[in-house]
């Protein structure tokens, strides 16, 4: 394995890592409450004081940056786990921010007459919508259902496309764009959709889990965060608990898995020459790291 270069430390919960072309790297900070740049010699800076719990981050269309944002949770002094949601909370919600100013917009809160719960990650079709997967909000005795969206970026429509879902939280497009693929967390599956239109898939009928197509599972307690997708359509999950990346074939095949220094790698993103850097937040120590990858990453629609 390539050595793994920490760039930043002292994050509060990253996720959402989005590379820039200059080599900064764009991430949500969750327990932060803020959407933070870091630079290729690690400063970090400001973009936007989101407030709630920023977590996955896209590119859209128009150059924004657009937010999952999950309303905001407690944690236990010292600790990096959730206890439950902030005493505040109502939503989560989808948020639109302009990288210039920092200014920040929210676009959903809702899907008909239903809250979105923890927006949790986002991707961007060629057609310039998004998908994204809500995880659901933990609560002391209960929890709320997660479930797949497919929105546009100027707040004008919401669609729910599978719900209910145990926790679903990785998303992404494969190369051809003809499937999604979520991870789900609590489960350590990996599951796939047809993509019959932008913003419809195919749903299948019980037992299909979910409406979708298992890809992969693993043994053992493993358990799935988020995701990306190689340029040869092999996709990526950061798998936490025994902290891999975890590498699996559209056929379901594991291809390898890459151990990280961290029981919590929460998210993995491309960027540099030729998409061949790897960049992993490492959320249970707060930060940033880069592995020089042997695969290219798939270059996602709008990137800057």
């Amino acid at each position: 394995m390539a050595e793994i270069r920490i760039i930043t430390e002292g994050l509060r919960f990253p996720e959402g890592p989005v590379a820039l072309a200059d080599g900064s790297v764009v991430l949500g900070e969750i327990a932060g409450g803020a959407v933070t740049r870091v630079a290729p010699d690690g400063r970090k800076s400001l973009v936007a004081a989101t407030g709630g719990g920023p977590n996955g981050l896209a590119f859209g269309p128009d150059g924004a940056l657009y937010l999952c944002n999950n309303g905001g949770n407690e944690y236990a002094h010292g600790g990096f786990l959730s206890t439950g949601p902030v005493k505040d909370y109502k939503t989560g919600s989808i948020q639109r921010i302009d990288l210039k100013s920092g200014g920040v917009r929210t676009l959903y809160t809702h899907c008909g007459g239903n809250k979105l719960s923890a927006p949790n990650d986002i991707v961007f079709d060629r057609e310039g919508g998004f998908y994204f997967t809500d995880l659901g909000k933990r609560y002391a005795r209960q929890r709320d259902h997660g479930g797949i969206y497919y929105a546009l970026p100027d707040g004008s429509k919401i669609v729910e496309l599978a719900y209910p879902f145990l926790t679903p939280n990785g998303v992404g497009l494969s190369p051809d764009e003809k499937t999604l693929y979520v991870a789900d967390t609590e489960s350590s599956r990996l599951i796939a959709y047809d993509i019959l239109a932008p913003g419809r898939l195919t749903i299948a009928p019980f037992p299909a889990p979910w409406g979708g197509r298992l890809v992969c599972g693993l043994p053992g307690f493993q358990r799935f965060d988020s995701l990306a997708v190689e340029a040869n359509g092999n996709v990526c999950v950061a798998t936490l608990v025994t902290g891999h990346i975890t590498v699996i074939a559209p056929d379901g095949r594991v291809v390898r898995q890459e151990k990280m220094p961290d029981v919590y790698p929460t998210n993995i993103c491309f960027g540099g020459p030729g998409m061949k850097t790897a960049y992993i937040t490492l959320s249970a120590s707060g930060e940033l790291a880069a592995i020089d990858w042997p695969e290219p990453g798939l270059k996602l629609n709008f990137a800057a």
